[in-house]
């Protein structure tokens, strides 16, 4: 997709897909068009077998200002859906779920949309030039993207409204502070070192991983009796694994494991 709709850019490097927000002249605000090539492009990265990880980032200074609300207004109004019912929703609110880990990078600008994407994920690498801002209340609308219930989530009630009802901005050191992002780095760096991150995570084994994920999601859903049996019936299906086995062999030999996902 090209164009003043903006678009985004989807790159494989060995097991992990990079996922590119591209519309730096206008903040990477995003169009109608723009946010269903990111579904597009999630599905792509859930059902290709040879991508075991994410990397969702944006080109240019700015992750982006959010949705480009005069687009997106009527739809609002209408109810009309942001991408199709079958297809994998970034922001992780309905199913079809993706089932593989996302590393985030953000800098720049981050508002509305652009928090709530990154909360989406499960790991965010923060620029220490970042600007956070959740302003829906200062345009007449609530956040619809998970924030109401990722910043409480997250950061706890007091901290959530906060930011929620006044629609104040906030830095790099203060999303850490609440928990939005795991590590800060020097502008610049933030998609090498999420890069790193998700290739550590893309050497263990991927249907380990999977379940991992899988289980920890279960867990915001359910709490702990939620999960249980679920959780040791999991384990004894990854246990005759040939990727278990291999864990075995890797633990007696002391060295990294060479997963298949078999």
């Amino acid at each position: 997709m090209t164009g003043s709709a903006g678009r985004i850019t989807y790159e494989q490097r060995d097991a992990l897909a990079l996922i590119g927000i591209d519309r730096p002249k206008k903040l990477n605000g995003f169009t109608p068009e723009m946010y269903r090539a990111l579904a597009d492009a999630f599905g792509t990265l859930e059902r290709d077998a040879g991508v075991r990880v994410g990397v969702l980032y944006a080109h240019g200074g700015n992750f982006t200002a959010g949705l480009q609300l005069d687009l997106f207004a009527p739809m609002m109004r209408s109810g009309e859906p942001m991408v199709p019912a079958d297809a994998i929703d970034p922001l992780g609110l309905r199913a079809p779920l993706r089932s593989k880990p996302v590393v985030c990078a953000v800098q720049g600008i981050c508002f509305t949309l652009g928090i709530e994407l990154m909360l989406a994920q499960d790991i965010v690498v923060a620029a220490d030039d970042c600007r956070f801002a959740q302003i829906e209340v200062k345009r007449g609308v609530i956040p619809t993207g998970g924030a109401t219930m990722r910043f409480v989530e997250r950061a706890g009630w007091g901290n959530a409204q906060r930011y929620l009802l006044t629609g104040d901005e906030f830095d790099a050191t203060e999303a850490y502070r609440l928990g939005f992002v795991q590590e800060i780095v020097p502008a610049g760096r933030q998609l090498e070192r999420a890069l790193e991150i998700a290739a550590t995570i893309a050497a263990q084994a991927p249907l380990a991983v999977r379940a991992s994920l899988a289980s920890s999601r279960r867990y915001v859903e359910r709490g702990p009796l939620g999960i249980k049996e679920e959780m040791d019936a999991v384990q004894r299906s990854l246990a005759l694994t040939e990727d278990a086995a291999e864990g075995v062999r890797a633990f007696i030999e002391r060295r990294q494991g060479r997963f298949t996902g078999r």
